[in-house]
């Protein structure tokens, strides 16, 4: 995983779990906008989230934080 979506991934987290607090769910499409300007970033957080962890589509903000944290 590259270092700009592994940061991108902690700052997104960290932002929802502020807002909303620890049981605040997120999907991998939470680390992008709405206009699919990066395809390649995408498909590296839809690999790592479907396809090596098996996640489903929403999952606890602070899962996703830890597992990124521990890469």
């Amino acid at each position: 995983m590259t270092i700009d979506l592994k940061d991108k991934i902690i700052e997104v987290c960290n932002k929802k779990i502020a807002q909303k607090g620890d049981a605040v769910g997120v999907s991998f499409y939470a680390f992008f906008k709405n206009k699919n300007d990066t395809p390649e970033l995408l498909m590296e957080a839809a690999t790592w989230w479907i396809q090596t962890h098996q996640l489903n589509h929403f999952e606890k903000a602070v899962k996703i934080k830890s597992l990124i944290e521990n890469i």
